[in-house]
């Protein structure tokens, strides 16, 4: 589960829609065939324990919560050594249920000290999703420069030039018309 990709999905599985947040995992269908898709099984089991996980981090990335509530999820968690290809490999311990749960903190925790500070929530207020920023100088700001880039550059812009109308005299705004 390395690169981010499934941590980004499981993090952006709360979109804002129709002004209102949304919940992809809340009916079971859609979280199970995620999960099988990540290899675990989809089981009631296994879709509590992403949800819970997937909540927690995304209190972490925010800041709105301490990466001890994700101790809870990592309780009995065992790392084990193995000899592969003459090379030393460490496989996860625990129950099928929890797998992909834990699977998603360790590949948070592993961007979290490879990259630190690249995984960040948008910088758009309206929005509920997250970035993995992966540019040179890591100053991306926006889940997508198309939809909320846009907006909020577009929002500046605007506000820029609302403010530089003309003032009246009587110092209402200049505005014209018939």
């Amino acid at each position: 589960m390395e690169g981010g990709e499934a941590l980004l999905e499981a993090l952006n599985s709360t979109p804002i829609r129709d002004g209102g947040r949304s919940d992809l995992w809340a009916q079971g269908q859609e979280l199970s065939l995620w999960a099988i898709r990540h290899g675990g099984d989809g089981s009631p089991s296994e879709q509590a324990w992403l949800r819970r996980t997937r909540d927690a981090l995304q209190g972490v990335v925010r800041g709105d919560s301490r990466a001890e509530v994700l101790l809870p999820m990592l309780e009995g968690v065992r790392k084990v050594p193995f000899v592969d290809a003459g090379h030393v490999e460490w496989a996860v311990e625990v129950e099928t249920e929890r797998r992909l749960a834990v699977e998603l903190i360790l590949d948070w925790a592993s961007i979290q000290k490879s990259s630190p500070g690249r995984l960040r929530p948008c910088a758009n207020s309206e929005c509920s999703l997250f970035l993995l920023d992966r540019s040179r100088s890591n100053t991306g700001r926006w889940c997508s420069m198309r939809a909320c880039g846009n907006r909020i550059k577009a929002r500046r812009h605007y506000a820029r030039r609302g403010s530089e109308r003309p003032a009246a005299p009587d110092g209402a705004s200049a505005v014209q018309g018939g």
